[in-house]
């Protein structure tokens, strides 16, 4: 009788690779925030705000496809296929934050051609609060699949 032992293989590369965009991501959403969070007597640059979304929605897209395309939950599922839901689930959220992050960007262009008002500058910034929270959460459930994954490998659950 042959046994199949699975176990998750880790690509230094490729997590190292996933940890740069990660930080390029984290600076793009700090500068953002800061621009967001400036008192009404300090005026928005919006054509800089502007570029900013728009890197920030590149690199968003960029992480997204790194995850996707690199893998990074099948070696985890492969050990434990009892979490595939809970990864379809997080892989189906990459669609609907990239779409958000989306219509905020064309906002921010809008902001930078059209009359600005306080109004639709404040709900930009409550929408980006919102996506930042909704994205920093995902990121934790990602990360917190792959860990029970990899620790289930590992018999840590015994």
């Amino acid at each position: 009788m042959a046994i199949v032992l699975r176990t998750v293989s880790i690509n230094a590369a490729f997590l190292q690779e996933i940890k740069d965009d990660h930080h390029e991501l984290r600076q793009l959403m700090h500068h953002i925030s800061a621009m967001l969070e400036r008192p009404d007597w300090m005026p928005i640059e919006f054509d800089r705000l502007t570029d900013l979304f728009e890197k920030l929605r590149d690199q968003l897209a960029m992480h997204f496809s790194l995850e996707e395309a690199y893998g990074y939950f099948e070696d985890a599922l492969a050990v434990a296929p009892r979490l595939s839901r809970r990864a379809d689930q997080l892989r189906s959220q990459h669609g609907e934050l990239y779409s958000q992050l989306c219509a905020m960007t064309d906002r921010a262009e809008q902001l930078l051609y059209h009359e600005t008002t306080v109004a639709a500058v404040g709900q930009l910034a409550a929408d980006y609060l919102a996506f930042c929270q909704a994205f920093h959460e995902h990121e934790r459930r990602e990360n917190d699949l792959i860990l029970e994954a990899i620790d289930e490998d590992l018999g840590g659950g015994d």
